[in-house]
């Protein structure tokens, strides 16, 4: 018997498993699809579970966990997040705000209504232009302040503020509210009606606002806690675009007699200053989309 083919390697045998055959094409797509979705595992969960519950912290303020995070409109759509708290009695509050430079909002009425739609059709100055209405704990904003920019309503800073003495310290409420930017007048991307568009970067005029605070003297403490959350591509009621880093900025409103003391500035802990910095590094990208120019 012929046994000079043993232990030789075939024909059929030679082209099995070598580098560029099926099975080995195969075997490749299938470990990279494996890592793949162990990739994709450890991103959700950092993503979605470990770095948010490194983000969230109200060690400034804890009852604030509890709090509402967004506004509603009059539909029930969840509407602009919350981004600013000050802590104060009302007329503190009324007193820090027209000492910064803001103006009370009118009441929405058929007169001021008419006399608004006047301001942006014909560019005529309103510097106390009514706000439409959000809301929460199931009433509309309790007081409302802007800061006009140009000569007409159309494109103007804004504030709405509900009180909320049990989030306060004390006897003292907290005001927690709502800071956007219109940057124009259109049609509701979910409902149709007449409102301002509002400008996408919402931490840009939670900032403004606090800084005018700050420069006025108006505040003795400052410090942040979690708001709404980092947010990349959120929509208020209107369908406008927004993003943020999530955090409510809350500051204590200093009495009459306590003015221009420079406030104290309570630290964020470490995980969420990281965020910051990583947020701080993307926030170019997200003022260049289309759509976020203010």
């Amino acid at each position: 018997m012929d046994t000079s083919s043993e232990g030789r390697t075939g024909p059929a045998d030679e082209v099995i498993g070598r580098p560029g055959t099926a099975p080995a094409r195969r075997r490749r797509w299938v470990r990279a699809l494996k890592a793949l979705a162990a990739l994709t595992a450890v991103w959700l969960l950092a993503a979605y579970v470990v770095l948010p519950m490194l983000w969230r912290h109200y060690e400034h303020h804890p009852v604030l966990e509890n709090a509402p995070k967004t506004t509603l409109t009059a539909q029930g759509i969840p509407g602009d997040p919350l981004n600013i708290g000050l802590i104060g009695s009302e007329s503190e509050l009324v007193l820090a705000l027209l000492g910064a430079g803001w103006k009370p909002a009118d009441p929405v009425t058929f007169s001021t209504s008419l006399r608004i739609a006047r301001s942006v059709l014909l560019g005529r100055p309103y510097p106390d232009a009514p706000v439409s209405n959000l809301f929460l704990f199931g009433r509309k904003q309790d007081l409302a302040f802007e800061k006009p920019v140009g000569t007409s309503a159309k494109r103007r800073h804004h504030v709405r503020f509900w009180r909320a003495p049990e989030y306060g310290q004390g006897e003292t409420p907290l005001w927690i509210g709502a800071a956007t930017f219109d940057r124009s007048v259109g049609f509701s991307h979910r409902t149709g009606q007449i409102t301002h568009h509002i400008g996408p970067d919402i931490d840009a005029e939670r900032d403004a606002l606090t800084s005018d605070l700050r420069t006025s003297g108006c505040l003795v403490k400052l410090f942040q806690v979690t708001g709404v959350g980092a947010t990349l591509v959120g929509r208020n009621g209107g369908g406008d675009l927004y993003f943020t880093d999530g955090e409510l900025t809350v500051g204590v409103l200093a009495a009459t007699n306590d003015r221009a003391r420079r406030p104290e500035a309570l630290a964020n802990p470490t995980a969420v200053q990281v965020k910051e910095q990583f947020w701080t590094a993307i926030r170019p990208l997200l003022l260049s989309l289309p759509g976020s120019a203010p």
